[in-house]
């Protein structure tokens, strides 16, 4: 095919640069808000695309939903890419360009559209509102075959995933690149924009969105500065199972995206967070075998109201009724149904009294970290609901345990009594025999 050249609607703003010019196989970009990033992004997996000398191309841009991949970058893509398009299939959001190499735009709540595909390039965008396994269990294996490269990009949401990812190009700049776009000096929104933003919202939330701050709070997060404060106390550490306690466990049920279960135990006044696991798709079946399958004594599962639910697809048996007749899965309960708002508040009520396992509970842990409240983007604040993401699963479940922990009798500790101790010439003393002496309450006066 002879060669022609061609000309894209796209003229790099000089701040983007030197991340169109990276010879790095692992990216981070953090830019405010308003930056321009998607165009950046969707610009140069085009001009990747067409440069690309591999077997069938194919690369990705990745948002947390499909349906925001959609709204925000697949309107980008088709124009920039115009000049050298064959041919666009809406239905799967995929471009063909005239060199034969092809774009498709995923969302990570499906990451398992992208399960046994070969990318020679992905864009992630928005990376900290991914689920943290997403990158591990999918993404990453994607890019073995053709030694693919990667590129996570946002604005910071606390130290979580996107912080991690950042730390380590920061660290390794032999490896990574990485470029970080404040706007107080990307020179991409004008000055009275910026006093503007300033005056009109929180200190943590300008350094956040503008400043590309990660050590601000997380904006409008339920349970962030209860975390932080249980981490400062050295209460998400490594948490053994004891095998001579029960176990219990607290569910959410995801009829359509995420299943979500903890593993806890309870010891004296202590609620140790022992496991955590979610999974996606997965039928009833599928999901009790990881419970019995796990090693430990189970006193009670606790599930939600809507277990109760019998659907058509069951045969009209509800999950309560498919976990005990087919399973074998008993000693079960139903939360009781209480709102969201009581639930929250007896999850920030119970949190003082966690100790989460590290590693077991990670992704979880994370998930109730980054678990925030809607934002009104015309009234500017955020709202008192929700807002729902694959951090709403694992918050949802651990609301069932902070209920479920209120019904549960506590396990007290031991009554300790200070044995007599009789000196070597056998004599006691009035304050030997009352230090040993164990208290009781009279009913009579």
């Amino acid at each position: 095919m002879a060669r022609r050249e061609v000309t894209l609607p796209y003229s790099p703003r000089g701040a983007f640069k030197p991340f169109h010019n990276r010879t790095e196989r692992w990216a981070c970009l953090v830019a405010h808000r308003r930056a321009g990033k998607t165009v950046a992004a969707i610009n140069d997996i085009v001009r990747a695309a067409l440069m690309c000398k591999s077997t069938n191309p194919l690369f990705a841009y990745i948002a947390p939903f499909r349906s925001q991949a959609k709204s925000v970058a697949w309107d980008y893509l088709k124009h920039f890419a115009a000049p050298v398009l064959a041919s666009s299939n809406e239905a799967e959001l995929t471009i063909e360009l005239i060199t034969g190499g092809k774009i498709r735009l995923f969302g990570a709540d499906n990451a398992d559209a992208m399960r046994g595909l070969g990318f020679d390039g992905v864009f992630m965008d928005e990376y900290g509102d991914f689920r943290p396994s997403v990158w591990g269990n999918v993404i990453r294996p994607t890019l073995s075959d053709k030694q693919g490269w990667a590129v996570f990009a946002g604005t910071p949401k606390g130290k979580n995933q996107f912080w991690q990812i950042f730390e380590t190009a920061r660290k390794t700049p032999n490896e990574w690149f990485h470029l970080v776009l404040k706007a107080s000096e990307s020179g991409l929104l004008p000055d009275t924009e910026l006093r503007a933003a300033a005056a009109q919202i929180s200190d943590d939330q300008f350094l956040q969105e503008y400043e590309c701050s990660f050590e601000a709070a997380i904006l409008g997060a339920f349970y962030g500065e209860d975390i932080r404060k249980i981490t400062d106390a050295g209460q998400v550490r490594r948490v053994d199972y004891d095998p001579h306690l029960p176990t219990y466990t607290s569910w959410d049920l995801g009829y359509r995206d995420d299943t979500a279960i903890w593993w806890y135990q309870v010891v004296r006044n202590e609620i140790h967070i022992i496991d955590y696991f979610a999974i996606s798709g997965a039928n009833i079946a599928e999901i009790a075998k990881i419970v019995v399958e796990k090693p430990y004594k189970y006193a009670k599962h606790y599930l939600p109201h809507d277990a109760r639910a019998k659907t058509l697809a069951a045969a009209g048996k509800s999950v309560i009724e498919q976990l005990s007749e087919y399973l074998g899965i008993n000693n079960m309960a139903i939360v009781p149904d209480l709102s969201v708002q009581d639930g929250i508040q007896a999850v920030r009520q119970m949190l003082p009294q966690c100790w989460f396992d590290s590693e077991r509970t990670h992704d979880g842990l994370e998930a109730l970290r980054q678990y925030q409240r809607e934002y009104d983007e015309d009234k500017k604040a955020f709202r008192q609901t929700p807002r729902h993401d694959w951090t709403s699963h694992p918050a949802d479940a651990f609301r069932m345990l902070a209920i479920a922990w209120r019904l549960e009798p506590k396990v007290k500790a031991p009554d300790v009594v200070k044995p007599l101790m009789v000196g070597p010439e056998n004599t006691v003393t009035l304050e030997d025999m009352w230090a040993s002496h164990k208290p009781t309450r009279s009913s009579r006066l």
